[in-house]
């Protein structure tokens, strides 16, 4: 731009006019920050930031200092990271908005247990939080839509009482102590402890599930100090060790899942899986055991009166030779 004729002369020392400084080094014009506000205002609603709290973020992340103004040519990678922002934002906003939905249908029927068994057999996740935005979709839209088979209440067996209150409070300490070690909320540790032992949010956690549980959380808060965690890690963490069957199977799951070794550093998520896979095991085959001591022999209803009615006469000879005339009178008869 050239000088303005008949300007006069400036003193030696001051600093040029705005209309002799080098391109890019202007302040923002009005139509570059509207359009900057206008994104900043978008970002505010999604996320519930303070607008000057925004403007501080785009100014650190391009590494300018909080007290210098933005210039004209910041403001291509100004807008660029306020849309990533809105971008993000947005993302995390329909998130919660699907998660909010589907809190609202789990509540209802047997919702809950229907979902579980759905993510567990297409996502192999035990519970919601662990699912992509993507998956969460899916879900909200199969349940909406009545295409998730939904399992008939089942009636337990008088045996399976719920938790004591000594067994509740120590459940309580150890989820106290993990929130603590981890920094996640208590609450959604205890939904995930329902998720996993399968129960409502009305409904009380069986006390068959507690030393399982005991193992998990104590598992989860050992492994949480890890920086490097791997399946040895999780065998060592777990107060009750892998046998060697429960070993192999999820040796088989870590390297379907994941291509993990034995020696593979896991991620958060993955120990966490890892840990759910060994509850749901080791529930499971409490329960088969519970059922097979439950089974009565097969002769039992019907030949039981005869068994002990021959017992009685085995110890009177007289009585048992007039039974056993009697009965071969009876066969010949037949035949």
């Amino acid at each position: 731009m050239q000088p303005i004729q008949g300007a006069p002369a400036r003193p030696p020392g001051q600093d040029s006019t705005p209309g002799t400084q080098a391109a890019g080094e202007q302040p923002l014009s009005t139509v570059q920050r509207t359009v900057l506000e206008r994104l900043i205002t978008r970002l505010v609603a999604l996320t519930q930031q303070q607008s000057a709290e925004v403007w501080a973020g785009v100014k650190h992340d391009l590494g300018i200092k909080s007290d210098a103004p933005l210039q004209s040519r910041h403001f291509p990678a100004a807008e660029q990271n306020l849309n990533q922002r809105l971008e993000t934002a947005s993302q995390n906003h329909t998130t919660r908005q699907v998660i909010s939905r589907l809190t609202e249908l789990l509540n209802h029927g047997n919702n809950r247990q229907a979902v579980s068994d759905y993510i567990r057999q297409q996502f192999g996740q035990t519970a919601l939080s662990q699912l992509t935005p993507e998956q969460l979709k899916t879900v909200l839209t199969l349940l909406q839509n009545n295409q998730i088979a939904i399992p008939q209440p089942q009636i337990r067996p008088a045996t399976e009482r719920p938790l004591l209150p000594a067994e509740h409070n120590s459940l309580n300490q150890a989820v106290t102590r993990l929130a603590a070690a981890t920094g996640e909320s208590g609450k959604l540790i205890w939904q995930s402890m329902m998720e996993l032992s399968g129960v409502k949010t009305v409904e009380l956690i069986p006390a068959k599930h507690f030393a399982h549980l005991m193992t998990w959380l104590q598992a989860r808060q050992t492994l949480s100090l890890q920086t490097s965690p791997t399946l040895q890690s999780v065998q060592v963490a777990l107060k009750q060790p892998l046998d060697e069957r429960e070993w192999q199977d999820l040796n088989n799951y870590a390297q379907q899942q994941w291509q993990a070794t034995p020696q593979t550093v896991l991620t958060t998520a993955q120990v966490q899986d890892i840990l759910h896979q060994v509850f749901l095991r080791r529930a499971e085959r409490a329960h088969d055991v519970l059922e097979i001591r439950n089974i009565q022999p097969i002769y039992n209803p019907l030949f039981a009166p005869l068994v002990e009615s021959v017992r009685s006469l085995s110890t009177r000879p007289g009585l048992m030779l007039i039974a056993l005339v009697v009965a071969f009178a009876l066969i010949w008869l037949v035949i």
